[in-house]
């Protein structure tokens, strides 16, 4: 499959004529600091894989995790062990001594730099957001200081004079507070929540909070086009570590329906080749691309 055609699964275009208008919108409310929303990433990625030309995508920052207390030693014991049990279930490795050695000092610049990424594009303030947890769950960096900040945009092709000059900005402000309004105005108490919405607008939308298996969002979206959707084929293996360019081993099994072994038996075949690294990570493996 060609990388154009990769491109545009990801970002839920349609990829074919003869599909009509994206019949379904789903808002993800999202923080940068939320392990749950970090366990999604699989899920996700398959969902704009097979069904992408069925709906739109909008990430939305809801502010739960902006009013930490980070002086509290109990606190950050209680926030390091929820990361550890998270990665632990899920696959998605994320590191909770990261709370002891390297905290999160201001939680509501990391969400407004996502702001700031967002306004050089939607696609541009997606590929932020993957940067920021990917330091923050895998490396262990503070993502509320400035440098990180700006290497993370540097590293997903941001021009970053403009994103420090958005960050002052009212207009990240602005979004921000934005995002805040549609959480409350949707009354979402938790994250990560998915709403689906359809062509309907007097319909309320269908709201899921938290972590559930992957034919419950499946089961929505045939709900909500009143139809069975025949899933799209994923790209080729490669096509899709050259376009995401750092991904877990669990996101590979679920987007292609492997087991771990069987993953790490095709990686090790990519590794060969020299198109992959191998990342050991806390829990689990994620693999770089490295090929041109």
């Amino acid at each position: 499959m060609r990388e154009k055609e990769t491109s545009q699964f990801i970002h839920a275009s349609p990829h074919c004529q003869g599909i009509e208008k994206k019949r379904i919108e789903i808002y993800m409310f999202v923080d940068p600091l939320c392990p749950e929303c970090w366990a999604l990433e699989p899920i996700i990625k398959k969902l704009m894989i097979e069904y992408g030309s069925y709906f739109s995508f909008k990430h939305v920052l809801s502010g739960r995790l902006a009013s930490l207390n980070m002086g509290r030693k109990q606190r950050l014991e209680s926030l390091a062990d929820y990361w550890e049990k998270t990665a632990s279930r899920s696959g998605m490795s994320c590191d909770g001594n990261v709370w002891f050695e390297n905290p999160v000092s201001s939680p509501h610049l990391a969400s407004i730099a996502i702001k700031a990424a967002e306004l050089q594009g939607r696609k541009a303030g997606i590929r932020f957001l993957r940067k920021l947890q990917e330091v923050l769950f895998l490396e262990k960096q503070n993502i509320s200081n400035f440098d990180v900040l700006k290497s993370c945009a540097q590293n997903v092709g941001l021009d970053v004079v403009e994103f420090v000059a958005d960050i002052h900005s009212d207009s990240a402000a602005k979004a921000f507070q934005c995002d805040l309004k549609i959480t409350s105005e949707m009354d979402v108490q938790e994250i990560p929540t998915l709403v689906f919405f359809n062509e309907n607008i007097e319909e309320e939308g269908i709201k899921v909070t938290g972590y559930y298996p992957y034919e419950v969002y499946v089961q929505i979206i045939e709900e909500m086009l009143q139809m069975k959707p025949e899933p799209s084929e994923p790209p080729s293996l490669e096509a899709f570590l050259r376009y995401f360019k750092l991904v877990a081993t669990k996101e590979i099994a679920v987007v292609y329906n492997m087991t771990v072994s069987q993953v790490e038996k095709e990686m090790k075949k990519l590794q060969l080749k020299q198109l992959v690294e191998q990342l050991p990570a806390k829990y689990g493996t994620f693999w770089r691309y490295c090929g041109e």
